[in-house]
């Protein structure tokens, strides 16, 4: 092993299995109670980035009648305290409050919600019903204008004395004698509502607990990525000699320029590691691999080298570094594929045999899923030696991070324990917390946010499996609502392992409208290259799985052969760019589209508001009428001016429109240029 593989390497860190544990808070003066996003009873921090809108929910309520309120006390890492007032959720009888906040530097965060008595609502209520009745004149009278000079005073010591003129002034106007309808009036003046919720007194003030609000980069939630093998970037067949040249780092710099000419921002490498020879996959994953059969990048390990070599065919180090440095210069980061399983190749069968599982006859098991066996990979046994295997794992990330790999994609995290990739994450955030995680785990519910609890900053999605509008729909709300605090959505429309079903018909319009709905729903998308060449062929019928795949051969591909979405995939990065809205994942909203073949719905961050409509047929023309929810724009008016950013086309658009979609131009993507 070269002393260059060895950088980052550091005493052993103490592995503790212990679990993280909470205790409860209980009501205060004033109760709050169900403070949303909490996660695991605060034990995991709940997700943000820098700049993006989160927010948090909580029941605040009293005995009796007079009035509550409730505000979000966010603290940031300096110990800088904002408060921002919450609002009630409609119906008012749930007693559900809200507040967005926006944090606005990295690191960890804590929020708070403050229950507490509103006599500005308590007065107000009482004024409005007694004043209307005639009733208690005096007396509202009096108890108003004390409320009003208190606020006066709050004001002045803010340093806004203008403001506590006006409060002054307008408590003069109580006078018993008036008539009840000017006293309402004054009541209920725009300017005095202003000042007392902005000054106001705050009393019997109940803080939660701080719940924990980790603050990730922005790439942690918005990002394009491309995927491509490097082998294949260059590789030829030579007739003469019958044999494969493997592409390497040095020839894969044009696809790199080529990648992020279209706007994708990180570049995810496969395994780049020696590939053992036991076992080793021939085409379309048999086991009749001949020598010129590059192997899977996934069976890891050989004489060469594990986790901590590079595949001699792809260069040596100083090559993988001028690799990561050009793509530092495009704006480009590099995301490497991190399996934790190994051939049987491996230096780790040999030197930590006890890693492994021994089975009765002697053997060590390898992976399988029966009936299917994957003698090529022998899975990792946690339970054996968790001090030797945490601290080994913890050593490869920080070796690859020291030759500027910042993102790492997962492969299978879900077969290894959820206690170890927390403890993994968790140092990863004390020393580097700019590193990002990609969770590879198509599986069951429960471990996919499991994963993202306990740190994972993205995760792939069902996403691939989700066709129709209603499955659509539904899915995506689950993650812009409810999963949003843990779990951070990367739709790929394909990968090496996927050849999704609704691809296989090798229609290019399905390209378009998969590339167009993961581009807009998702904040982060991916694509797997080959996907704009509209490559389709099953391995057989019924398989999601690519015919000739280049997870076991080499494929080198013209890029500019015709037809290709490589114009379409730019555009829509470049649009996701441009908006800050298609930048964030909560504030989504669906509108109604009369067809089921078509899908609408709007994202807005601020004053940036665009509106999606998209047919989700590649076969035929669809016309509908689609209903736009004004409110959910932010449209005052009962129009508003809208420009297509697919074709530069605007439009007047109302409450209720008519589209027509047809598979060459099967998406509007409608920036909404006012607000009525």
């Amino acid at each position: 092993m070269s002393e260059q593989t060895h950088a980052g390497e550091a005493a052993p860190l103490e592995v503790d299995l212990s679990p993280t544990m909470t205790g409860p808070f209980g009501f205060g003066r004033i109760p709050v109670a169900d403070v949303w996003p909490v996660i695991e009873g605060g034990a995991y921090a709940a997700k943000a980035t820098v700049g993006e809108l989160v927010p948090v929910r909580a029941n605040v309520f009293r005995e009796g009648h007079d009035a509550v309120n409730a505000s979000v006390i966010l603290t940031a890492p300096d110990g800088t305290e904002t408060r921002t007032d919450m609002h009630q959720l409609e119906p008012a009888g749930l007693d559900r409050w809200e507040a967005w906040v926006r944090p606005d530097a990295e690191g960890a965060w804590t929020f708070r919600v403050e229950g507490w008595s509103d006599p500005w609502g308590t007065w107000h209520h009482n004024a409005e019903a007694k004043l209307a009745a005639g009733m208690d004149v005096e007396l509202v009278c009096l108890e108003g204008r004390d409320l009003m000079e208190k606020t006066a005073v709050i004001a002045d010591a803010a340093g806004e004395p203008v403001e506590a003129s006006i409060l002054r002034a307008t408590a003069q106007l109580l006078i018993p004698q008036r008539r009840p309808a000017d006293l309402l009036e004054v009541v209920n003046g725009q300017g005095l509502a202003e000042a007392m919720h902005t000054f106001g007194p705050r009393e019997l003030i109940s803080p939660t607990a701080d719940f924990p609000l980790w603050v990730d980069r922005k790439r942690a939630l918005f990002s394009s990525w491309y995927e491509f093998f490097p082998r294949s970037q260059g590789a030829h067949y030579d007739e003469t000699t019958g044999h494969w040249t493997s592409g390497t780092f040095d020839s894969s710099h044009e696809r790199l320029e080529a990648a992020a000419a279209m706007g994708f921002d990180v570049i995810y490498l496969p395994p780049i590691h020696p590939i053992g020879a036991a076992y080793k996959k021939g085409k379309n994953n048999t086991l009749d691999a001949t020598d010129d059969d590059p192997g899977s990048p996934w069976a890891i390990g050989s004489a060469a080298g594990g986790h901590d070599a590079i595949h001699a065919d792809l260069g040596d180090w100083d090559a993988f570094d001028r690799f990561v440095a050009h793509a530092t210069e495009l704006g480009v980061e590099v995301a490497l594929d991190f399996a934790l399983q190994a051939s049987p190749d491996h230096p780790w069968v040999t030197e930590h045999p006890e890693w492994f599982t021994t089975r009765l006859d002697g053997t060590i098991a390898y992976a399988e899923n029966p009936p299917k066996k994957y003698q090529d990979i022998y899975p990792i046994n946690f339970d054996n030696d968790p001090q030797g295997i945490y601290n080994e794992v913890l050593r490869l990330f920080k070796l690859w991070m020291s030759h500027g790999v910042r993102i790492f994609r997962i492969d299978n995290p879900h077969t290894k324990p959820v206690q170890f990739w927390a403890w993994i994450l968790t140092q990863l955030r004390r020393t580097d917390p700019d590193v990002l995680f990609l969770a590879e785990a198509f599986t069951k519910p429960q471990m996919m946010a499991a994963l993202g609890k306990v740190g994972y900053h993205q995760s792939y999605t069902y996403f691939t499996w989700r066709t129709s509008k209603y499955e659509l729909e539904e899915y995506a709300r689950e993650l812009s609502a409810e999963m949003a605090p843990y779990y951070r959505p990367n739709f790929f429309v394909n990968t090496p392992d996927i050849n999704p079903f609704h691809l296989q018909s090798g229609n290019p319009a399905q390209f378009a409208i998969r590339a167009i709905l993961a581009a807009t729903l998702s904040p982060t998308w991916g694509v797997y290259s080959g996907f704009e060449l509209f490559e389709h062929l099953p391995l057989a019928a019924g398989r999601e799985e690519y015919l000739d795949s280049e997870k076991y051969e080499y494929r080198p591909r013209d890029y500019s052969a015709q037809p290709n979405l490589n114009l379409l995939l730019g555009t829509l990065n470049s649009i996701r760019q441009t908006h800050p809205a298609l930048q964030q994942l909560r504030q989504l909203h669906f509108h109604h589209a009369s067809h089921d073949g078509v899908m609408a719905f709007s994202k807005r961050d601020g004053d940036d508001v665009v509106v999606v409509v998209v047919s989700l047929d590649p076969d035929n023309t669809v016309e509908s009428d689609v209903w736009l929810d004004l409110d959910a724009l932010g449209v005052r008016g009962d129009s508003v001016e809208v420009r297509d950013e697919l074709t530069a086309a605007t439009f007047t658009w109302g409450a209720r429109n008519y589209v027509r979609l047809s598979p060459g131009t099967p998406a509007h993507i409608l920036y909404v240029l006012n607000n009525g």
